[in-house]
């Protein structure tokens, strides 16, 4: 067997899919393949989507508001039942996929939900039949070089990750045969992949630009046999590539022949590589028709990625690294794949860059164009592109009782709040985020982190000479996550929690002002309060009070709300949150709905 460089067998990382910070969690999960069952358990109420899909046949179960936290994973098992995968799905859903060996299905009719509570659940599969059996088609001869191995056992391709000497495929299942050939113009290079279909999720068209490739495509050729195919577009000059199956499972592709580095019209000098010098982030763009998020550095970057828990956002830490000093993000505009990027200096030596994907949008795989370069591919959800005869049926979930049911709301506005034991009331006054990261920007680099972190502290100041003893979370411009902040108001016991936030949307809806004030089951009366008081207070558009599973609201035992003073992205709130005044005339409308809530004012 060929050796293969180190970097393609370890370039297996699963696809990784945005998800909401303030998401439930799956705890637990396991298959009992001699019952056929699926257990699993979520640390919040859920409520499952499922449906049955074919070629092949698998068992698909959403669970809505749920984020891992952790990357996919599969269980293999013998018999009809292949595997059980767990990933994530989309910014919104995990999915669990119970997978049937090829030539098996199940009656969809015969699957069993039962919800013991709504956050523990079995899934009861029938028996797995056979299929009547079907022709398979003659696989293609020919081509170039393609590896030798087939195997009956269908292949999912997953992704695809740009490597410095190559092109690694991500698939699952098993080790296909390869067909690989160049066309007589000698401007493509095609590689069918027998048996195999592409995810959902998979990438469609990734840009490279390097190694004589512009750029790779995926496409499904056929859904019976199913037939992938993998199409490099190539110069005419460059030399032909090779595919072979990973033992560590994928797709491994490289030139038959080293291709010359400044053989791709890039006429600009190398940087000069410094050993154990800092890389600089010179630049972060969207490229390749928003498709392509990519980090270009002074050095080679050394990075390791993951979803951040506190923020929900996807974190890109890049070790022996610092942020150039004028360094920005791209401007986002309302169709971005990108709703929120926030850079940060961690540490002297290690930068991150968070990245918020917009609705509907996945994040696959980060590849690496160049020592000095990183693209993360952002790609829109679609539909599942092979056509299969039965594609899907659904099948119906009952509706579990509630493990921990909505407590009853006091009668508004007349509300009668918890009180301290030693009969005086303490409020946390939490101002979102700060240190180095500055939550939204808007107009004129105007930053949230200062505003909110001004108004919280007159806030305090007023609830104080008032007798109501205020604490508050962030009292300077410090870096604080978001549990550290609930543990501090379940520590002290708080009466109210209230979060202190600015609002943004992208720059050229600078028309949109207003407040909003978010709340989490027993937060109802206080941020009607707070929201009642603030319009009163100020004339600030009213946006409404809305329900939101926010890690902070979630999270606090206390009732809590989360306060949007207005949008620093918004023509008129910006021009206002600017003036210490209005900041003055905010934070004293904020006090009085606290005031007001706890019947220390009218």
């Amino acid at each position: 067997m060929k050796h293969l460089p180190h970097f393609l067998l370890a370039a297996t990382s699963l696809l990784l899919l945005a998800a909401p910070a303030h998401a439930s969690r799956l705890e637990s999960w396991r298959f009992d393949s001699n019952r056929n069952q699926l257990e699993f358990t979520t640390d919040e109420d859920v409520q499952p989507k499922a449906q049955l899909i074919s070629d092949p046949t698998r068992l698909v179960i959403d669970l809505p508001g749920v984020i891992l936290g952790r990357p996919a994973s599969t269980q293999s098992y013998g018999g009809a039942i292949r595997s059980v995968r767990l990933g994530q799905f989309d910014r919104s859903a995990a999915r669990l996929v119970v997978e049937l060996a090829p030539g098996y299905t199940i009656d969809p009719n015969q699957v069993r939900f039962r919800g013991i509570t709504a956050r523990q659940w079995t899934v009861q599969l029938p028996t797995p039949q056979l299929l009547p059996p079907d022709t398979t088609a003659t696989a293609p001869s020919g081509g170039l070089t393609g590896g030798s191995n087939q195997s009956s056992t269908s292949t999912q391709i997953q992704g695809v990750r740009v490597t410095p000497d190559g092109i690694f495929v991500r698939t699952n299942g098993g080790s296909p045969t390869l067909d690989v050939r160049r066309s007589s113009d000698r401007g493509q290079i095609t590689i069918d992949v027998q048996g195999a279909t592409l995810a959902l999720a998979a990438p469609r068209d990734v840009l490279v630009n390097r190694l004589g490739v512009n750029r790779v495509t995926l496409s499904q050729q056929q859904a019976s046999p199913p037939v992938a195919r993998i199409t490099l577009n190539v110069d005419q000059a460059s030399p032909d590539w090779q595919a072979s199956t990973s033992s560590v499972g994928g797709l491994v592709l490289l030139p038959t022949s080293k291709v010359a580095s400044s053989g791709e019209g890039n006429t600009t000098p190398a940087p000069v590589l410094r050993p154990g010098a800092l890389a600089t982030i010179e630049s972060i763009a969207l490229e390749n028709n928003d498709s392509q998020l990519v980090v270009r550095a002074s050095q080679p970057l050394k990075y390791t990625t993951g979803w951040d828990r506190t923020t929900g956002a996807y974190r890109v830490t890049i070790n022996s690294a610092q942020l150039a000093k004028n360094v920005k993000g791209p401007q986002l505009e309302a169709s971005s794949p990108v709703l929120k990027l926030r850079l940060r200096q961690e540490t002297a030596n290690t930068a991150v860059i968070l990245v918020t994907p917009a609705s509907g949008v996945l994040i696959s795989d980060l590849n690496q164009p160049s020592q000095q370069s990183l693209a993360l591919q952002l790609q829109r959800s679609r539909s599942p592109v092979a056509a299969q005869p039965n594609p899907s049926a659904n099948i119906p979930v009952p509706v579990a009782p509630r493990t921990d049911p909505v407590p009853p709301q006091p009668s508004y506005p007349n509300p009668d709040p918890p009180r301290a034991t030693n009969g005086r009331p303490v409020v946390i006054i939490d101002p979102g985020h700060g240190g180095p990261d500055p939550g939204a920007i808007g107009i004129g680099g105007l930053q949230e982190k200062g505003i909110v972190l001004d108004i919280g502290q007159k806030v305090a100041a007023i609830l104080e000479r008032q007798g109501v003893q205020a604490v508050i979370t962030r009292p300077d411009d410090r870096d604080l996550d978001l549990e550290p902040r609930v543990q501090l108001a379940e520590r002290i016991n708080a009466t109210v929690f209230v979060s202190i936030h600015a609002n943004s949307i992208n720059l050229s809806r600078q028309d949109i002002s207003g407040l909003e004030t978010y709340y989490y089951q027993s937060g109802l009366n206080l941020a009607r309060t707070i929201h009642q008081s603030v319009l009163e207070g100020t004339g600030i558009q009213d946006r409404g009070v809305r329900s939101a599973r926010f890690y902070v609201l979630r999270k606090t035992s206390m009732p809590s709300v989360l306060v949007e003073v207005g949008f620093v992205t918004g023509r008129d709130d910006a021009a206002k949150l600017s003036d210490a005044n209005y900041r003055t005339q905010m934070a004293n409308a904020i006090a009085r709905g606290i005031l007001r809530y706890l019947g220390r004012s009218s």
